[in-house]
């Protein structure tokens, strides 16, 4: 599983941060994804994303997609969130 953080500009409120994740949702199949206005971020939990198709989603919504870091992340269990 990894996780796609997107610098996406434009969000002002969180009506554009839901346009933003139904944007994300319509074009990928995501796991998880969330999107804040004050950090001009979107996060995206997926297996497998093309990370061109999401920007151009997000683009066609009218915000602006700048650089996108990814990193691998571990699915914890309701167990694993006692381990540490």
């Amino acid at each position: 599983m990894k996780e796609y953080v997107f610098s996406v500009e434009g969000m002002r409120c969180g009506m554009c941060e839901a346009h933003v994740n139904d944007a994300v949702r319509k074009a990928a199949d995501v796991k998880k994804v969330e999107s804040s206005h004050a950090k001009n971020t979107t996060t995206v939990v997926a297996e497998n994303l093309d990370v061109e198709r999401v920007k151009t989603a997000i683009a066609a919504e009218g915000y602006t997609v700048g650089e996108v870091t990814v990193k691998e992340v571990e699915k914890k269990g309701l167990f694993g969130l006692f381990q540490k």
